[in-house]
């Protein structure tokens, strides 16, 4: 396998960290150059001693010129509104873009104003991007020279609840989506913590925030109407818990007709049939994030309910793993035209 050259910028967050514990396992690739503007000049195993004697790399500072020069693909892992600013030079020298931030996930220019205050400054680029979850669009990811890593929130939200949309069994009004994640979610902050993360306040607490105005919900919306092939709106609250990383969705889909919890379990089945990362569980059986943490799984499962006439919808993942780096990864081998599971094999760490 001939190896090509990858670059990593905003390497020094946990998002950044997770995706070099990866790359540097892989194959396919060689790490070329990793960038970082809190730590330019620094050695990656000094910031990260997990790393040690894995890599020899110093981190640049963030500068897309240099990063063309050093890598064929470049993963993004960098503050919202900063990958629009760097995605057309990159692309201007034939580099492809793989991002982790959510500034090429939305496909209409305008939802950014909404979503994230600002006007999109790369409409090119937001036109030509691929939402980059593979088991919605493989065949797009395989073809594209920019690739938009989902949300952690929007992952396992339409994961969770897609078999029932893509079907026809979901009711586009009333779904109401539960997301908990734990406090890698909100990255490496540096000195400008939110309180909220901050160990005494998280530890032993459960939180709501972004209610009614968390950016997933665009994505969670966008996505689901797309296989609905019908707008749709989306209730969704997330919850920041106290566990390092994991991420637990629990969603309540109104259904069109009555339903068992056998036949909708058997949907879920036939829906992610031959997806490597998707494990359908089986009646009586739950998700927990425990199960999937440091992996690209994606453990589901659904229950019905028919005093509501609603089917319960259940999903565990990793917020750096399925909800972000790892998902990466398995983007990454699209576009090469690689095996999917190339440098993902690993399973879960326990405990």
């Amino acid at each position: 396998m001939t190896k090509i050259r990858v670059g990593v910028a905003g390497a020094s967050g946990y998002m950044g960290a997770e995706l070099l514990r990866l790359l540097l396992a892989h194959p396919g690739v060689t790490i070329s150059g990793v960038t970082s503007e809190r730590r330019a000049g620094e050695r990656l195993d000094h910031a990260y001693p997990h790393l040690r004697g894995l890599s020899d790399l110093t981190f640049h500072e963030l500068d897309g010129e240099w990063l063309a020069a050093h890598a064929d693909i470049v993963f993004l892992a960098l503050p919202h509104l900063e990958s629009q600013r760097l995605v057309p030079i990159l692309r201007a020298r034939d580099c492809k873009v793989i991002d982790l931030s959510a500034d090429y996930r939305l496909r209409a220019a305008e939802d950014y104003v909404t979503w994230y205050k600002a006007p999109h400054t790369d409409p090119r680029g937001l036109a030509e991007a691929v939402y980059g979850l593979p088991e919605l669009h493989r065949k797009e990811i395989a073809g594209a020279s920019l690739v938009a890593s989902p949300g952690c929130y929007a992952a396992g939200a339409i994961l969770a609840t897609a078999p029932l949309v893509r079907r026809g069994l979901a009711r586009l009004d009333g779904i109401v989506v539960d997301g908990k994640s734990g406090v890698t979610g909100a990255g490496a902050q540096g000195r400008s913590v939110d309180p909220m993360y901050i160990y005494t306040e998280a530890n032993e607490n459960i939180q709501a925030y972004g209610i009614a105005s968390h950016r997933h919900t665009a994505e969670i919306e966008q996505e689901l109407g797309f296989l609905a092939g019908a707008p749709l709106r989306v209730a969704f609250t997330p919850h920041l818990v106290p566990l390092n990383r994991g991420l637990f969705t629990t969603a309540s889909v109104p259904l069109t007709r009555g339903a068992s919890t056998p036949e909708l379990v058997e949907l879920y089945r036939e829906c992610y049939a031959g997806e490597p990362f998707v494990r359908v569980l089986g009646q009586g059986e739950r998700p927990t994030t425990r199960a999937v943490v440091g992996s690209n799984y994606c453990d589901v499962t659904v229950v019905a309910d028919p005093r509501t006439s609603r089917a319960v919808c259940v999903s565990a993942i990793d917020n750096l793993g399925k909800g972000g780096s790892a998902n990466g990864v398995q983007d990454l081998n699209l576009v090469c035209g690689w095996p999917e599971r190339l440098g993902l094999e690993a399973p879960p760490v326990y405990p």
